[in-house]
């Protein structure tokens, strides 16, 4: 070989190392940026680290207390309602017991009375708002800060002092199993004989009898008094009028709906307003 063949391979040799040294660095710098990766990563990981007590954080936030139950007046004892209807229900034992289901309150305080001030103690509640109110029932309420009621009813109690005004009265002041009492108004059924109207057994339907069965007969003497007695039972108009219904046991109290069941019938027809009271 020439001088100058061997001049020109020992360049390409001196090159080719040149290229491999410097694809070497490149490999180098190549490592170094990874292990600063490396090198990164375990803060990423602390992190990591630190995000299982923000996860316990939400946790005990998630948690929430338990909702505080409605305070519950024990000096209340009334309320009002409306008679939704008739139903059945059933004991553990399979026993069916015919039951008055009733939407009771809630109510409202709207007026509080005193023996300073009206001569006895009292506490008055508000039933359902009423949209077409005129403006003395609407400054009544304002005084308690509430909207104008349709049903206003009055209560005595011992002790004023356990009411506030303005407060709610809820249907969990009653419990189940207990007695109360329950007053409506009637179904009026207009004008009646004394047998729908009293029970009367009316006269005998035998020979001698014409067109006197349903009749009262007799209702006084002619001479001595010459007159009616006052409360004689006669024909007149049957329903409509207030009545009281004492005994009856509530067999449930629902608080999410404002229910009451109460066993038995109790007066009125349906959507009726009744006071129930123990």
């Amino acid at each position: 070989m020439n001088d100058k063949d061997k001049n020109i391979n020992k360049e390409n040799i001196e090159e080719v190392k040149a290229e491999d040294t410097a694809s070497e660095e490149v490999k180098a710098e190549d490592t170094a940026s990874e292990e600063v990766k490396a090198e990164d990563t375990p803060s990423e990981e602390v992190k990591a680290e630190d995000t299982p007590s923000e996860e316990v954080k939400a946790e005990t936030s998630s948690e929430a207390e338990p909702p505080i139950e409605d305070k519950i007046n024990a000096s209340a004892c009334f309320l009002l309602g409306k008679k939704i209807g008739m139903t059945s229900i059933y004991d553990d034992d399979g026993i069916q017991y015919p039951t008055t289901v009733i939407e009771a309150g809630p109510c409202y305080i709207s007026q509080i009375k005193s023996i300073e001030k009206d001569g006895y103690e009292a506490v008055q509640i508000g039933y359902l708002n009423d949209r077409n109110a005129n403006k003395p029932k609407t400054k009544h309420f304002e005084n308690s800060k509430l909207n104008p009621m349709k049903y206003i009813s009055e209560f005595k109690v011992e002790n004023n002092n356990d009411f506030n005004l303005g407060e709610e009265l809820k249907v969990n002041i009653f419990n189940e199993g207990e007695i109360v009492k329950v007053s409506g108004v009637s179904k009026g059924k207009g004008f009646a004989g004394v047998m729908k109207r009293h029970g009367f057994g009316g006269g005998r339907a035998s020979h001698g009898k014409n067109s006197v069965m349903r009749k009262p007969g007799s209702v006084g003497a002619g001479a001595d008094p010459s007159r009616i007695w006052k409360g004689k039972k006669m024909p007149g108009r049957y329903g409509g009028t207030r009545v009281t219904l004492k005994g009856l046991e509530i067999l449930k109290v629902d608080t999410e709906n404002n229910l009451l069941f109460v066993k038995g019938a109790v007066p009125g027809a349906n959507n009726g307003l009744l006071t129930i009271y123990r």
